[in-house]
């Protein structure tokens, strides 16, 4: 979201790390907290399996409590950025109000894949994949840094999308709060496959199966004001576009 210069010439893959030369993140903490005992066989605390959904994913939930202990879970656009969870809003906002003061929050992202028709109403499922990440969240405030954390955030929805957009002027930037959330403590929770029918239901004369579910974009739509052609990222607009850094 600035002009081009080094920085995003170097960037050639969409969620590049927000700071050059960053050593290889470390394992993803398995706690007590972190730990699935539901459905344990589904869960996953691999860092590539995590970073892959969260790459695919567009829109995260983040929840947290005020200090009267009220709940909140909003909606956000996110990057991961190497280790961490970029986020940005207004600073008059609440969510980064708390954020910023360091409250323990929970970021999770969910890919819906297919509805699972079982034979027996208590069987019917969702395929999904999902991820969990827990922590407290930094407020990015180094004028670098936050200009790399909103690119990248650009970047996650739109890779290409900050070449062509300008960038930030500094009465925007100053209107929008930055904050990292690490990601080390995390989970996964994957379901594929079939219904999972009791046997006696087997032979019930009901269609059982499962009907894939996938997000996919339709045709750009000019501004009434703009008449360029759409560029190629938007003409071929996917999230399955994985290839990142770590």
């Amino acid at each position: 979201m600035k002009p081009r210069g080094d920085v995003e010439r170097d960037m050639e893959t969409r969620g590049a790390p927000v700071t050059d030369a960053r050593p290889a993140p470390a394992p993803i903490e398995r706690t007590a907290r972190s730990t699935m005992h539901r459905r344990a066989g589904r869960g996953s605390y691999d860092r590539a399996v995590i970073e892959a959904i969260l790459d695919e994913g567009l829109v995260g939930h983040v929840g947290i409590c005020d200090a009267d202990g009220q709940p909140y879970v909003i909606p956000v656009i996110y990057a991961r950025s190497g280790d961490q969870i970029l986020l940005h809003g207004s600073p008059l906002s609440r969510l980064l109000t708390e954020l910023s003061s360091g409250v323990r929050a929970c970021f999770t992202v969910t890919l819906l894949d297919g509805i699972v028709m079982a034979r027996s109403a208590f069987h019917h499922s969702v395929n999904f994949r999902s991820v969990v990440v827990l922590g407290e969240a930094r407020l990015v405030t180094g004028e670098r840094e936050r200009h790399e954390a909103l690119r990248a955030i650009v970047e996650h929805v739109a890779a290409g999308r900050s070449d062509d957009a300008r960038g930030p002027s500094a009465q925007e930037l100053a209107a929008t709060e930055v904050v990292a959330m690490p990601l080390r403590e995390a989970s996964a929770k994957i379901r594929t496959g079939p219904p999972a029918d009791a046997a006696e239901d087997q032979a019930l004369p009901v269609w059982a199966g499962v009907i894939p579910l996938e997000l996919h974009a339709g045709a750009p739509i000019n501004d009434p004001l703009c008449g360029l052609a759409p560029p190629a990222y938007a003409e071929r607009y996917s999230r399955h576009v994985l290839t990142r850094s770590p």
